[in-house]
């Protein structure tokens, strides 16, 4: 009976340790580059469900919450229009690898924090120059 129980103990630490897989390996944040192309110093704000992130001189980097939400990019600068772009986040496959290894658990939670979602890490938001 001791055996069985130590057996059974040894598995769940097991399993314990493998979830959130995705959350321990990349994290919750990562960082992500918006360039203007042409347009220099432009100002930048971005976000999603998870919150709101500024880039104040483009080209320029920001480190953002992973989410399943798109990440709404809108950027500014005078005497241009205003650049908008939409960034969808894709799926890594490290979280079906964590949904085989952690189980519903794991998957669970790196869905539910984020972490089993990426942005592309570099992202070009066309501006135009403003004609009065």
């Amino acid at each position: 009976m001791f055996k069985k129980m130590m057996l059974v103990s040894i598995v769940m630490t097991a399993v314990a340790a493998l979830t959130g897989c995705a959350s321990i390996v990349n994290g919750t944040n990562q960082s992500v580059s918006v360039n203007t192309g042409n347009v220099g110093g432009a100002t930048c704000s971005l976000k999603n469900d998870k919150g709101r992130w500024f880039v104040s001189n483009t080209p320029g980097s920001v480190v953002v919450n992973r989410s399943f939400k798109d990440l709404q990019i809108d950027c500014q600068k005078p005497g241009y229009k205003d650049g908008y772009k939409d960034v969808a986040s894709h799926t890594k496959a490290m979280a079906f690898g964590n949904l085989v290894f952690g189980g519903v658990v794991g998957a669970g939670v790196d869905v539910a924090d984020g972490a089993a979602y990426d942005y592309p890490t570099e992202v070009y938001v066309p501006m135009r120059k403003a004609y009065a």
